[in-house]
């Protein structure tokens, strides 16, 4: 019987990341992060036209309907926030006023902006750290749903902000950026994929976990028994070609620690990665064909990502 992962790789330069991959990658990394910058625009325009009525920094202390821009002005997340005393925000807000504000003379809302700015700048860098990866499970979970479509397979999803079960809605558009899991029933019988999945066996989070019941069978004492799981998973999303090798090393240390874990029992794994280097893809294909992966996939080659859903629908 052919291998699975033939019908879409013939060799291990099929899974190369292109230079044409890469720059189309960095673009979309661009345009994400000015997608995420837009709000903290706004609302620094909005600072700048409350904070405009004052006529000298010292009013702003009055101003409370921008307290929570003065304090992100003086460096405080709202992370941080939540956990000061009203009399420590005074404080902050009195720093930044004293030591920043006044000193500006008559262009202090201009400083008070640029600082607010500051702040947000560097929650967003924090954000996109990790936007590879949203971008990575956005992707392939639209392909799972176009699959399932395609197929005329009804399916649920799991809200990541609200952890609610919901049927499909007619128009799904853009629930991938919110889907933290699907579920639906195929020929062999109920399937749900749960992403960053706390295995106990393994005793570690799993990327991508497919399971052999419906959603709504599954509890946390479940996942201590080995015979739910199906099909292991690691996504990786990061697409510049110097961090190709670090993520695949923790890619390989997780799969290594799933077969381990589960060494009496026949799960297979697979492996989707944005960044894929020759030395990385040789290695790759080489796994593939002696059995110790099931499949693998480069997230910027449409065609494989397709070709992965579906067999992923199918298991």
């Amino acid at each position: 019987m052919i291998q699975t992962f033939r019908k879409h790789l013939t060799s291990s330069a099929d899974l190369r990341t292109s230079y044409a991959a890469i720059r189309a990658g960095f673009v979309d990394l661009a345009l994400e992060k000015n997608r995420r910058a837009t709000p903290f625009v706004e609302e620094a325009r909005s600072l700048k036209v409350a904070a405009s009525a004052a006529r000298k920094p010292s009013d702003l202390k009055k101003m409370m309907n921008i307290r929570q821009g003065l304090l992100t002005a003086a460096g405080v997340s709202d992370k941080a926030s939540k956990h000061l005393e009203e009399s420590d925000k005074d404080d902050a807000i009195g720093g930044l006023i004293a030591n920043f504000l006044e000193p500006a003379g008559d262009k202090f809302v201009e400083e008070l902006v640029f600082r607010f700015l500051l702040t947000r700048g560097d929650t967003l860098g924090g954000t996109m750290r990790n936007v590879g990866g949203f971008m990575a499970q956005r992707k392939l979970t639209r392909s799972m749903i176009s699959c399932l479509r395609i197929a005329g397979t009804s399916y649920s999803w799991l809200h990541s902000d609200t952890q609610e079960w919901a049927c499909a809605p007619v128009d799904d558009t853009g629930i991938e950026a919110y889907v933290r899991g699907l579920s639906w029933m195929n020929r062999k019988g109920p399937r749900t994929l749960l992403y960053n999945l706390t295995v106990p066996i393994v005793g570690n989070n799993i990327d991508l976990c497919l399971l052999n019941r419906e959603y709504v069978e599954v509890k946390k004492e479940d996942l201590q028994n080995p015979a739910i799981y199906i099909a292991f998973g690691e996504l990786k999303g990061g697409i510049d070609p110097a961090g190709a090798d670090e993520h695949w090393k923790t890619a390989r240390t997780a799969l290594d620690r799933i077969h381990k874990a589960f060494s009496r029992h026949s799960v297979p794994t697979f492996f989707v990665g944005a960044a894929i280097e020759a030395k990385m893809a040789d290695e790759i294909w080489s796994l593939l064909q002696n059995g110790t992966i099931a499949n693998a996939a480069n997230l910027t080659d449409d065609d494989q990502i397709a070709a992965i859903s579906n067999w992923l629908c199918a298991l």
